[in-house]
């Protein structure tokens, strides 16, 4: 069937069609970006190599971002580009949002904007823009945020509830564009106030595990960032939390210290692959939600999501296809062939059949 035949008839029946980039996209809080408190750039450079694009919140000075932007230079051999919002708040303290990106996978195309929060409904009004992936060319929307933390979660669902209207003004700004809100929430994704969102079509790329670094070293607590898109537009094949400590050789005290105190997340979308490293001696940066083993035939989707290539969206497709007599059975599901099995396999996540 050729893709012009497959295009027409998605459009004839009314299907969905899912956004085909080959992109991995990232968000992460970088604590005080910019100011004088001895973060690491090279350090957080060896993160960032992972993503081809990252949505960067807490940004105090947008020369940092330059300088991060020479060291992801310096460190991959390739250019990269990055843009700065103004400062946003409502307080003397202010910050940025910044969008960073590997040029030889990523463009940016247009609409860069401040949100202009006409009921002045956000602390730190979400920073928009639209990017394009360089090989395929399918374009992305993405709203940086970071919401406010107050002094307790009633604090934070007002903006919550809100970014429906994010979700909303989106598609108008950005019209037939797959849509993904990043940041930091500083509220998980299974509380309440995020029904107004879900019921725009919106569903978060991580639901299990934790993003913030416990000061106890080795633990993680709260999941508070997130990449929230339509599963049903975007092509989102994986998705996970990168424990970066692990992959720096660094304690949580270090790394609160002189990276930050937010681990990132990221999602593939189509063919990408995340290329997270360890340094030498460290461990691989693999979040798993849970001890034990997942077995691919009765686990729950948030549980097969946390398998390498499942993510949210082919987590219903493995679901479809049971039962399994091996974990080779799963080249079934579409978009997993054999090579990803034995990614896949070498996870160690997977009970035995």
């Amino acid at each position: 069937m050729t893709k012009g035949f497959t295009a027409a008839l998605i459009v004839a029946l009314g299907l969905p069609a899912t956004a085909n980039a080959d992109i991995t996209i990232g968000t992460w809080n970088l604590k005080h970006l910019g100011w004088n408190n001895g973060k690491r750039l090279d350090l957080v450079a060896h993160i960032a190599q992972g993503a081809d694009l990252w949505a960067l919140t807490e940004v105090m000075d947008e020369q940092a971002v330059s300088q991060l932007e020479s060291e992801l230079e310096s460190l991959t051999g390739e250019q990269w580009s990055s843009m700065t919002s103004h400062e946003v708040g409502r307080s003397s303290y202010q910050e940025s949002y910044s969008y960073l990106w590997r040029d030889s996978a990523v463009e940016y195309t247009k609409g860069a904007v401040v949100y202009l929060d006409p009921g002045d409904e956000f602390a730190r009004e979400p920073y928009l823009a639209e990017f394009r992936d360089v090989e395929s060319e399918q374009e992305v929307a993405l709203a940086a945020v970071h919401i406010v933390y107050g002094d307790s979660r009633a604090d934070r669902t007002p903006e919550i509830r809100r970014l429906a209207e994010i979700w909303d003004w989106m598609s108008e700004v950005y019209s037939d564009t797959p849509r993904l809100i990043a940041g930091d929430y500083n509220l998980a994704p299974d509380h309440e106030a995020w029904q107004t969102l879900r019921d725009q079509g919106a569903v978060p790329a991580i639901t299990s595990g934790a993003t913030t670094l416990s000061t106890t070293d080795g633990q993680y607590s709260n999941l508070y960032d997130n990449l929230w898109h339509d599963a049903t537009v975007l092509d989102v094949t994986s998705g996970g939390i990168v424990r970066f400590p692990e992959l720096l050789d660094l304690t949580h005290e270090e790394a609160r210290d002189i990276v930050s105190d937010h681990a990132p997340i990221y999602v593939t979308v189509g063919n990408a692959e995340p290329e997270f490293v360890a340094l030498d001696g460290a461990d691989s940066g693999r979040e798993s939600a849970g001890s034990e083993c997942i077995n691919i035939n009765d686990a729950a989707a948030s549980r097969l999501d946390e398998l390498p290539h499942i993510g949210p969206s082919r987590a219903e497709s493995v679901i479809g296809e049971r039962p399994y007599q091996s974990v080779d059975g799963l080249t079934r599901v579409s978009g997993i062939g054999p090579s990803r099995v034995e990614d896949i396999e070498a996870s160690g996540l997977v009970c035995s059949l």
